[in-house]
């Protein structure tokens, strides 16, 4: 019986490369998966998803216009589809996640999902709060803040190295405008 995982985390814990292993080892074994990714992210370029260590993988892009259901139940009827992965998760909207329970619920089509756990203001996306709440399955990844500590939460940083405390919520970037920090140091630059 197919589930629907969520496997969440600050920045920089690995989440793109644990994505494109698990892509490559269905690969390996002869069986189909298909990677999505959210169209706002084109930092590695479009219909990429890439990690910081070099791995990359061509990726299907999504909105929150894409009906999810319908394309992937497209793929499903034009060749069997055993796996699929979502990058970039806390973009996806309700109504996508909701799709996407329907994937594994009504198509028997396992479905990973990795994305962050909340923004740069510790409130969570809502691509993110559904995935917590439905998900059959949550695995935080880790990651380190500068003080060895388990890093949880993400800081913005302007362009003079200060942390931002406002602004839109979706900004992307990487290592140059968001660093991975503890619960404490985060409190002390943002609370």
């Amino acid at each position: 019986m197919a589930q629907l995982y969520f496997y969440y985390s600050a920045m920089n814990a690995g989440k793109s490369t644990a994505l494109l292993q698990s892509a490559y080892n269905y690969a390996e074994r002869g069986m189909r998966a298909e990677i999505f990714t959210a169209a706002l992210d084109n930092r590695y370029g479009q219909g990429k998803v890439a990690s910081r260590i070099g791995l990359e993988a061509n990726a299907h892009l999504f909105n929150p216009q894409t009906d999810l259901l319908t394309t992937i139940k497209t793929m499903a009827e034009e060749k069997n589809l055993d796996c699929l992965f979502i990058d970039e998760a806390q973009f996806l909207t309700k109504q996508q996640v909701q799709q996407l329970v329907d994937v594994v619920d009504d198509l028997d089509i396992p479905v990973l999902a990795y994305g962050l756990r909340t923004d740069f203001l510790a409130e969570t996306f809502e691509g993110s709060r559904y995935l917590l709440a439905w998900a059959d399955k949550l695995i935080e990844l880790k990651t380190i803040c500068h003080c060895g500590r388990k890093a949880t939460f993400v800081v913005r940083i302007d362009e003079n190295g200060h942390a931002v405390k406002e602004g839109e919520q979706v900004e992307v970037g990487g290592n140059d405008r968001y660093e991975s920090m503890c619960r404490k140091h985060f409190k002390d630059l943002v609370w």
